[in-house]
């Protein structure tokens, strides 16, 4: 392992930990699925969601093929970004490939152990008595979200240290 290497693994390790830590503890010790909605702020609640498709729940499937298909290609990409933090130059595109990388894998797992992934969190507002709803989310959405912005920072930044070669 390379230093340069090291950061990026770490927030990888770090993510899949917090993430698989917070979906296990809500599901089974909080029992989220059977308490509903779970106000813990104006504009947050906890709550149970089984995401069968991807990133806002696009290309929904319940079949074991699409599933399938689903983590053939998160592995894929898995695969392809760890070959990108593995040839970055700067510490931010480092770190926030690991993110990304360390987001998938937890969301995969989740694929993998129930067929799903499992999203709890939710954003919301409430405008002239309509209420706005986010898209129920997870940790795991939430690295790859930061890793996302840092590569997006470490590009106008540097705009040749975060390009993958």
């Amino acid at each position: 392992m390379t230093p340069s290497l090291r950061p990026g693994l770490i927030a990888a390790v770090l993510t899949v930990a917090l993430d698989q830590a917070s979906k296990l503890w809500l599901i089974y010790g909080y029992e989220l699925g059977g308490r509903g909605i779970v106000k813990v702020l104006p504009f947050f609640d906890l709550v149970l969601a089984w995401n069968t498709g991807i990133s806002y729940g696009w290309f929904q499937t319940d079949s074991t093929l699409g599933q399938a298909v689903l983590l053939t290609i998160k592995i894929t990409a898995v695969v392809a970004l760890a070959i990108w933090m593995a040839r970055s130059n700067t510490r931010i595109a480092t770190i926030g490939l690991g993110l990304i990388i360390g987001g998938a894998i937890g969301n995969a797992i989740d694929r993998f152990a129930y067929g799903a992934v499992a999203d709890f969190a939710l954003l919301h507002a409430q405008f002239g008595g309509q209420r706005y709803n986010w898209y129920v989310f997870n940790l795991a959405d939430v690295a790859i979200v930061a890793g996302v912005m840092g590569l997006l920072y470490d590009s106008f930044r540097a705009p040749d240290a975060a390009k993958a070669p």
